[in-house]
């Protein structure tokens, strides 16, 4: 689809071959020029980007990538790498360092599958399989266990029903097969919840929580919230909330992500990066509307020196 709610678009008039110039001087000799390396990086797409590192190779023999990562450091350098990543490899790369060697990092897994779209998930298989030789779901199915496993693989299915009229009787009929199951039932039925919220289409569930409500009392959240636990719970409540909303739902990811002491810096540039051409505009009012400061503001606040130079740029503009 033809994103339009992003904060980086191309930019024009666009020279590769000019920019690619910059670099090497920014990166040449001693000492980095990095507000150079940055204003580029975060100012051109992502398919601008690609061609800048193909005119790099063509005039100098060296790969830009590699030059990032001896010239710069820390956080700055993770973001400007990840900004070099093409989009269609960039979920995968991510879900691959994700359940990769000790301990699985099930906070990326949520994220990515929960929020992409099928056609979207369908292309992270393909790319997968494609750039690593192997078959994303066995990865998966071989490093996760129990309902949190299963809700992974019905959604790597990518068969959620597309969105058409809604039948009034089996959003009633699901309702109360959810409030059956949940609030209910001594020990929850899981499955349920499963196949319910990993295969009816988005309008359906809409109305589906809406009718919940209207029956139980609760929102769908309160008893997720009561009856499951661990990564299946997390797992669960991003699904719900990427149904309602997938900008709110990472407005509130990147919310987070800064909140408290300490940030969790690779949440952070995950998805300011992968959201910065799809729906970072969306993400921003969202967060101005839930949070009673805007995005720009929290970064500028919780970050520093390069990396904030960076972030900021990618945010592309404050909300007051």
């Amino acid at each position: 689809p033809q994103y339009t709610r992003g904060t980086v678009t191309a930019f024009a008039p666009f020279d590769a071959r000019a920019d690619a110039e910059a670099l090497r001087k920014a990166m040449k000799g001693m000492g980095t020029d990095e507000e150079t390396v940055l204003t580029i990086l975060t100012t051109r797409n992502n398919a601008q980007r690609q061609e800048i590192a193909s005119a790099f190779k063509t005039l100098f023999g060296r790969d830009l990538v590699d030059d990032l990562k001896s010239e710069l450091t820390g956080k700055f350098e993770t973001l400007m790498v990840s900004l070099m990543r093409p989009a269609y490899v960039f979920d995968a790369h991510a879900l691959k360092h994700a359940i990769k060697g000790a301990g699985t990092n099930e906070k990326v897994l949520t994220e990515i599958l929960a929020s992409r779209t099928p056609a979207e998930v369908q292309n992270i298989k393909q790319v997968y399989q494609q750039e690593y030789e192997a078959d994303l779901e066995d990865k998966i199915t071989g490093e996760t266990s129990g309902h949190f496993q299963r809700l992974l693989v019905v959604l790597l299915q990518a068969n959620r029903d597309p969105d058409a009229g809604v039948d009034e009787a089996l959003v009633e009929q699901d309702a109360q097969v959810l409030f059956r199951a949940g609030e209910l039932k001594w020990g929850t039925d899981e499955e349920k919840f499963i196949t319910i919220l990993g295969t009816r289409s988005v309008s359906h569930l809409r109305r589906v929580f809406d009718k919940y409500m209207t029956i139980s009392g609760f929102q769908i959240e309160e008893t997720i919230d009561r009856e499951t636990s661990g990564d299946l719970e997390k797992l669960l409540l991003a699904v719900v909330k990427c149904i309602r909303s997938v900008p709110a739902y990472f407005a509130e990811t990147l919310y987070y992500s800064m909140k408290g002491a300490g940030t969790d810096d690779d949440t952070l540039i995950r998805v300011m990066v992968s959201r910065s051409e799809v729906d970072l505009l969306d993400i921003r009012r969202e967060f101005r509307k839930n949070f009673a400061k805007s995005l720009y503001q929290m970064i500028q606040k919780d970050t520093s020196g390069d990396y904030r130079k960076a972030l900021l740029l990618l945010c592309g503009g404050d909300d007051d």
